[in-house]
């Protein structure tokens, strides 16, 4: 695991632990007795740490936390490079994130590659660093850089880490004999720079700014619990000397390791992996090449897929019917670029050239020469099946023909090819050029290296694809038609929107539903129910009232002069009065807790639902999609995780009740749910037959 090589009166230990050099035990192991030795051996005035591979090293074995941690630690590594008589300089070829950059910062050097990036992601699993990283960073750049850093856990450039001063130098020819050079030139110097005797950075300006970044994260999320530790162990690092902090820190980490917050974030972290691997799909699956895209369709939707082609650096042809209707979709594409440019997300080169690799046509016949063609025209199965007809007989053969629909049978728009082999859906969610997820819809027939094609589609498009199976609404939104009904129904049971949205926010969404709503426009659910059956009697009254939401300044809350965010109108308030009385429906108040449940758990039911029919292979995949496709707190672990730290008895034993109280039989725990309820059993331990 870690390779030793003496040469010149240096020592270079190469990890060796595919693929991220994780600090699993077995590697902490092999890096502590080859530093031991190194610092022995009379011929070796001087160590390098290199890493075999494109990373540096990932970070900590996360599966070991919270478990029994075999020695040594990290902890006792970067103790042992701290009082180390001879200089370490870490030759970082790749990622360094967590521990990996805690491990670099305990040297007494850095040297970097170009593609380097650099990074403290803990916070996004609901911990903190744990292995000096809130010491040494703010002694490095100051508590007023390493603490945004540390906050957001985004990573940084090897230029941003040299300018910052996380890193020496830049190099751009042999990193390792830059490293060795180095490294010899610290031993000749006589003084070791160790990173925690540095003061400089430590100033009382940089504490003040510190403070004010400190006091704003903590207002902006109060129940944060990392966000409060990680100012206090930075704190610690400007109030105690080294290693009385270090414990601070410390003990800050063991606190959130078994916090329930935290464990979530970790669940998420695996989920959002596991996902990736498919039942039944072999790894060695061929795959088919894509070089240039079609997207049928220029609005909002096929606008944003071709952005995604274009980002990854694919070729795309934006293909729609009429003149107008692909000018004013090119137009947007190149708005979104222009103010990408204008923020410096992106520069004005990367600008043009993504501009450059988008073109447009009308005419189906366009997409001929294309890879992979996305379908991305209105919800209407009869329009769908038409282009599909059609592309049959233009498309090359081994293209894949995948639809974007939100809900439609994927088996019905393949079945009117000669090739339904070639088809799948891809389900971008909105803005498709900013989220993350793509719901994978395999259907019946979809080819294996159809599948395996698209997977590694989306992973280039820099999307979280995950597969589901054919049904209406797939996953996401198959449950979420299902929040939607019971939110309906609080409604006329007593609730008003203001409350139920309040008690969504309050259990972490961004958005409340009718909020949401309003946002997304009455209209397209309206006209959606009246394309597929089924009735929502508030949203629906609303609708045909011509209040669809913020477009036109009313829908379940008022948005007086162009707001954003409505207030709330007694007009809608006397019409729910008036729809429950007209179903003979009592009214009376709900608790945020019981409005919780009343959304919530119909959702797990339909959960359970699908796991019983296969059209998502884990309780983690439904998870997966939710966290990033819906914006469910990711802090809870998804809609299957929560329902298990709740109790699956206490969600059946309250569906039994919602149904019994409402006669709406589909309440009733599905048979899934209801064995697992009745067996002690979690979600989490389910595996498919």
């Amino acid at each position: 695991m870690v390779r030793q090589e003496v040469d010149g009166g240096v020592a270079v230990l190469t990890l060796a632990n595919p693929p991220v050099n994780a600090l699993g035990a077995a590697l902490r192991a092999a890096l502590d007795g080859a530093l031991a030795q190194a610092i022995a051996d009379d011929s070796v005035r001087a160590i390098v740490l290199a890493a075999e591979g494109k990373v540096f090293v990932g970070g900590a074995d996360i599966t070991e936390f919270g478990k029994l941690q075999q020695p040594p630690s990290l902890p006792d590594i970067l103790d042992r490079l701290d009082a180390s008589p001879k200089p370490v300089v870490a030759a970082i070829n790749g990622v360094a994130l967590g521990g990996g950059l805690e491990l670099a910062m305990a040297c007494h050097g850095r040297v970097s590659a170009p593609a380097a990036k650099l990074g403290l992601p803990e916070i996004k699993l609901g911990i903190i660093p744990g292995a000096g990283g809130t010491q040494r960073l703010p002694r490095l750049i100051g508590p007023d850089a390493a603490f945004p850093m540390m906050l957001t856990g985004e990573q940084v450039s090897a230029e941003t880490a040299a300018a910052l001063g996380i890193v020496d130098a830049v190099v751009l020819g042999d990193l390792v004999a830059a490293a060795r050079t180095r490294a010899l030139e610290i031993a000749d110097s006589g003084a070791l720079p160790r990173v925690r005797d540095r003061a400089e950075k430590l100033t009382p300006e940089a504490r003040e700014k510190f403070e004010a970044l400190a006091a704003e994260a903590v207002k902006r999320d109060p129940d944060a619990t990392n966000v409060h530790a990680l100012a206090r162990a930075v704190r610690a690092g400007l109030e105690q000397d080294f290693d009385a902090a270090v414990a601070v820190e410390r003990a800050e980490f063991r606190t959130l390791v078994e916090d329930p917050r935290s464990k979530a974030l970790r669940y998420a972290f695996f989920a959002e992996r596991e996902a990736a691997r498919v039942p039944g799909l072999p790894k060695d699956t061929p795959r088919r090449p894509i070089h240039a895209a079609a997207v049928i369709g220029a609005g909002t939707m096929g606008g944003g897929i071709a952005m995604c082609f274009a980002n990854a650096g694919i070729p795309v042809m934006v293909i729609e019917t009429e003149a107008g209707a692909l000018t004013r979709g090119l137009d947007r594409v190149k708005g979104l670029y222009a103010g990408s440019a204008k923020r410096g997300s992106i520069t004005e080169a990367q600008r043009d050239e993504r501009i450059g690799r988008i073109t447009g046509a009308i005419g189906l016949e366009h997409a001929a020469q294309a890879d992979i063609v996305i379908e991305a025209a209105f919800e209407d199965m009869g329009v769908k099946r038409e282009i599909f007809s059609k592309l049959d007989g233009i498309a090359k053969p081994g293209a894949i023909l995948a639809s974007n629909t939100s809900y439609l049978d994927v088996n019905a728009i393949a079945a009117v090819t000669n090739r339904p082999q070639d088809v799948l859906g891809l389900h971008f969610f909105s803005p498709a050029n900013v989220m993350r997820l793509v719901e994978v819809v395999r259907a019946e027939k979809t080819a294996p290296d159809v599948l395996a094609t698209a997977l590694d589609l989306g992973k280039r498009l820099n999307k979280l694809p995950v597969t589901v199976g054919v049904c209406f609404g797939f996953v996401g939104n198959r449950m979420l038609e299902r929040r939607s009904r019971a939110g309906e129904r609080l409604l006329l049971e007593g609730a008003l929107p203001h409350e139920v949205d309040a008690a969504v926010t309050g259990f972490g969404f961004r958005m409340g539903p009718f909020a949401m709503s309003d946002l997304a426009g009455l209209d397209i659910g309206w006209r959606s129910r009246k394309d597929f059956g089924g009735r929502a009697p508030v949203a629906d009254s609303l609708a045909e009232m011509g209040r669809y939401g913020q477009k036109t300044g009313r829908g379940f809350y008022l948005y007086p002069d162009g707001a954003r965010t409505g207030t709330r109108d007694p007009e809608v308030e006397a019409l729910i009065a008036r729809v429950a009385a007209e179903h003979g429906i009592a009214r009376r108040s709900f608790s945020p807790d019981d409005i919780v449940a009343r959304l919530m758990y119909p959702m797990v039911n339909e959960g359970a639902r699908i796991l019983e029919e296969g059209i998502a292979a884990r309780p983690s995949d439904i998870d997966t999609i939710w966290i990033n496709g819906y914006n469910w707190p990711a802090w809870r672990g998804g809609p299957m995780h929560w329902a298990d730290t709740v109790g699956l008895k206490t969600v059946a034993e309250a569906l039994s009740r919602f149904a019994a109280e409402t006669g709406d039989d589909s309440q009733e725990p599905a048979p899934l749910l209801k064995k697992l309820a009745e067996d002690g059993g979690r979600f989490a331990d389910w595996k498919a037959a």
